[in-house]
């Protein structure tokens, strides 16, 4: 899998696949808590030179935003071509 193209929806797919059952019995607002953690440990290594350190928390970030996503029954792909790839995607400010 590593080395063949990865979309959004199949990340979303593995990562329902992989760890569902743990995340739905946890629920949103702990889960949301995990997110939130893994988005401040982000904002700590985009201070930093570590680019490795930057790479890990980005995938962290996607991985907990996908499992969010999958406990509350959003496809991110879909909401994605929704919102911004629509005949009128947002202008501006997101």
């Amino acid at each position: 899998m590593a080395s063949e193209p990865l979309t959004l929806q199949a990340f979303q797919e593995h990562i329902r696949q992989r760890y569902y059952a743990t995340d739905s019995a946890r629920g949103t607002p702990a889960t949301f808590m995990w997110f939130v953690e893994e988005v401040g440990e982000l904002a700590t290594s985009l201070h930093g030179e570590d680019r490795v350190n930057k790479e890990e928390e980005f995938a962290d970030v996607l991985a907990w935003l996908c499992t969010l996503a999958n406990i509350n029954g959003v496809d991110l792909a879909e909401a994605v071509r929704k919102k911004y790839l629509s005949e009128n995607p947002p202008q501006g400010h997101k």
